[in-house]
């Protein structure tokens, strides 16, 4: 009989995080210079100018509330951690002088928001031709597992007819490559661990998000692009997540984004048991639901 929460489990072993996890950029932006148009989003996502140059910032005072930047920024560390391309981070503390309006009637509140470094590039069309001169096609398949270990529901839902797919959060990057050549950037995991509408609660401990089987971020351009032996690395890097680095991550959170002590502890070890779980099962699912992948390296 499956446990009704991970509390029920045998525990995870003590987080060590006296050293905080961050990731290693070199772009530090420390304030804002200038507003500009606010896309028309629940986090409303805002196009600034800050003394680091531009960015696209997520206030607190967002329509979404403040978890869906504290699942944004742990997800970007744990996609970076992955192994995946992801936009630069970081988090910038808006004062009061320098709120702004946000649409829909909200206005951005003073405290740290989440904000990304604007690279060069566009958003991904969902066609299969822009796929072709990408310069990491193997993140392509560390995308789908990654998603699908993250529960990830805001790139690729994998019922169409409840959530539409959502080409906008996968980036093709022109900065650092060759001409006519595009990275794959994952971007925007506001919704990695949870659904529109829901926050981070100890509720994230349920065993149904722990045993969902269901693969996550799997478009139909990608079905043809998946790779055996990148999913079996997937399945490595999963084995080796430790609850000290996650907790670590997490621990970079700010407590202004109002997630608890009794909350970090639940998403930690949901983090980590989904780990383990998706990397006994994810070839299997894939396998279901794609069975004539690509299988290079055997």
């Amino acid at each position: 009989m499956l446990a009704d929460s991970l509390e029920q489990l045998d525990p995870l072993p003590e987080a060590d995080c006296a050293m905080a996890w961050t990731l290693e950029s070199n772009w530090n932006p420390t304030r804002l210079m200038e507003i500009a148009q606010a896309v028309d989003t629940s986090t409303g996502a805002t196009e600034v100018t800050t003394d680091a140059g531009r960015a696209y910032i997520k206030p607190m005072g967002n329509r979404q509330g403040p978890h869906v930047l504290a699942t944004d920024w742990v997800g970007t560390h744990l996609a970076k951690w992955f192994g995946l391309s992801t936009f630069e981070i970081a988090i910038l503390r808006v004062e009061t002088a320098e709120v702004f309006d946000l649409p829909r009637g909200a206005k951005a509140e003073p405290g740290p928001a989440f904000v990304a470094r604007a690279e060069a590039g566009d958003a991904w069309g969902g066609g299969s031709r822009e796929l072709e001169t990408i310069v990491n096609p193997e993140d392509i398949t560390r995308l789908v597992v990654f998603d699908t270990w993250t529960l990830n529901c805001d790139r690729h839902y994998f019922d169409p007819a409840v959530r539409r797919p959502n080409y906008a959060n996968v980036f093709l990057s022109s900065e650092d490559v060759e001409e006519d050549r595009t990275r794959l950037i994952a971007m925007d995991h506001g919704l990695c661990f949870i659904r529109s509408g829901e926050d981070l609660s100890t509720k994230l401990a349920h065993i149904d998000k722990l045993r969902d089987q269901h693969v996550y971020g799997l478009f139909p351009a990608f079905r043809g692009r998946l790779r055996g032996d990148i999913i079996r690395d997937c399945v490595t890097r999963l084995r080796e997540v430790e609850s000290g680095t996650v907790a670590a991550m997490i621990a970079t959170v700010p407590r202004e984004w109002d997630v608890s002590d009794q909350v970090r502890l639940a998403w930690r070890e949901l983090i980590c048991r989904r780990a383990g779980f998706t990397a006994d099962h994810v070839e299997n699912w894939i396998e279901r639901d794609v069975s004539w992948f690509a299988t290079p390296g055997g």
